[in-house]
């Protein structure tokens, strides 16, 4: 269950496809539009990530101060969109090739889709040297 809007690190809510990528791209996304789709439906039925992008996911997250959300048998959406990315990096198209993109541009990106502008501006305030 999502933590009350309110509440320091909370997940916010999915928008709608066409309002999400408009905050997507206000936050810097990479992904064209048809790419962010098909990412939101590949989130929507995947199996949990593998064991690395998630240990992965939670080191960059607890470098940068950001909570995640674990709840039993489920898996916080930004690690899934993380491993999503991670995995498959060709299934989009982006102006950068995802797979040359490190870890932590990756997780950017998983927070630009879901909006989370607080984590996102953590991460990059952790990581001044890497260009998101």
């Amino acid at each position: 269950m999502l933590e009350d809007p309110g509440k320091k690190n909370a997940v916010p809510e999915a928008p709608k496809k066409a309002e999400g990528y408009q905050r997507y791209q206000e936050l810097g996304g990479i992904i064209d539009e048809e790419g962010y789709g098909k990412i939101l439906l590949r989130a929507e039925g995947a199996a949990a990530p593998d064991t690395v992008s998630i240990l992965q996911a939670g080191l960059i997250a607890r470098t940068a101060g950001i909570a995640l959300h674990n709840e039993t048998g489920s898996v916080d959406k930004r690690v899934a969109l993380y491993g999503i990315l991670r995995t498959d990096p060709k299934s989009v198209d982006a102006h950068y090739h995802l797979d040359q993109m490190d870890d932590q541009r990756l997780f950017a990106e998983a927070l630009r889709i879901v909006g989370d502008a607080d984590s996102l501006q953590k991460l990059i305030s952790t990581h001044p040297n890497i260009h998101f």
